[in-house]
């Protein structure tokens, strides 16, 4: 059995529910919270003993290199989430690569390791930045989240997905996927975000439970915002994105310390360096 836990790092203005009110432009503008929440998430797997691989924003790295050094010197893994938050999708493939060359390189050259994992903004993965990814030398994505609730995530379909939480997609590159659960042939996400804060501990500790039953392996993830209840609140959005961004976030951080409790997490790379 093996559990394996993500931080995906962005700061609360930088999510796509709130796109609608705040632009790209306006983001050096607003009060940033990431680094007092980071810190929050690394006391936690500290006092807990569990490790986590960070996906970092390019944005964020260039900004608080401070944090993205503490990271690492307490022993967890670094690795990509793109630079400006952008869907994977909505670029073009020469788009793309320059935002993950960019990124990389911050990420490589403030710890002095390379990067080896990648994890596209909303999970938006397409097929041809699988070899994007493997022309710049990483060994995994974890961005495939095969649910049913979520219109923008991304999808793989040139290449053949089993049941197993990681696999091989081409040789040496592997897919991390993020754990759902299947009941009665419909996927519900069961991994993370708003769908931790959202259902009730003792039902989602039962599908953290019975995935691990099935497959041996669970990808758990959240954001450092997520731990943040006192973050502005800004209006001007539609329900569903208030409600999926808002919902129960006073809540995140006692929900956390139970999964801890619960679990001892390990990062990504433990698990793709059995493999390679």
């Amino acid at each position: 059995m093996k559990t394996f836990l993500s931080v995906d790092v962005e700061d609360w203005f930088q999510v796509d529910n709130l796109k609608q009110a705040i632009t790209r432009d306006s983001w050096d503008g607003n009060v940033s919270r990431v680094e007092r929440n980071v810190d929050i998430i690394l006391d936690l797997l500290d006092k807990y003993d569990s490790s986590a691989t960070f996906f970092i924003l390019g944005w964020i790295a260039d900004r608080f290199p401070q944090v993205i050094k503490r990271i690492h010197q307490q022993g967890h893994e670094i690795a990509c989430h793109g630079y400006n938050h952008d869907l994977v999708y909505s670029l073009t493939p020469e788009r793309f690569r320059e935002d993950v060359i960019k990124t990389k390189n911050i990420l490589e050259d403030s710890i002095g390791e390379k990067i080896i994992g990648y994890r596209a903004p909303n999970f938006s993965i397409t097929d041809w930045a699988i070899d994007v990814l493997i022309s710049l030398g990483f060994k995994y994505d974890s961005s495939l989240f095969l649910t049913v609730v979520h219109k923008r995530y991304g999808k793989l379909v040139d290449y053949e997905v089993p049941k197993n939480s990681i696999f091989e997609l081409k040789e040496n590159f592997y897919q991390v996927m993020l754990s759902y659960n299947n009941y009665a042939g419909i996927k519900l996400p069961w991994s993370g975000g708003f769908y931790f804060r959202f259902i009730p501990y003792t039902i989602f500790k039962s599908g953290i439970d019975k995935i691990i039953r099935d497959k041996g392996i669970y990808i758990f993830y959240i954001h450092p915002w997520e731990f943040d209840p006192k973050q502005p609140r800004v209006k001007n959005i539609n329900y569903q994105y208030k409600f999926r961004h808002y919902t129960n976030l006073k809540k995140t951080e006692s929900k956390f310390v139970h999964l801890l409790n619960d679990y001892k997490f390990l990062p990504i790379r433990n698990a793709i360096s059995e493999l390679l």
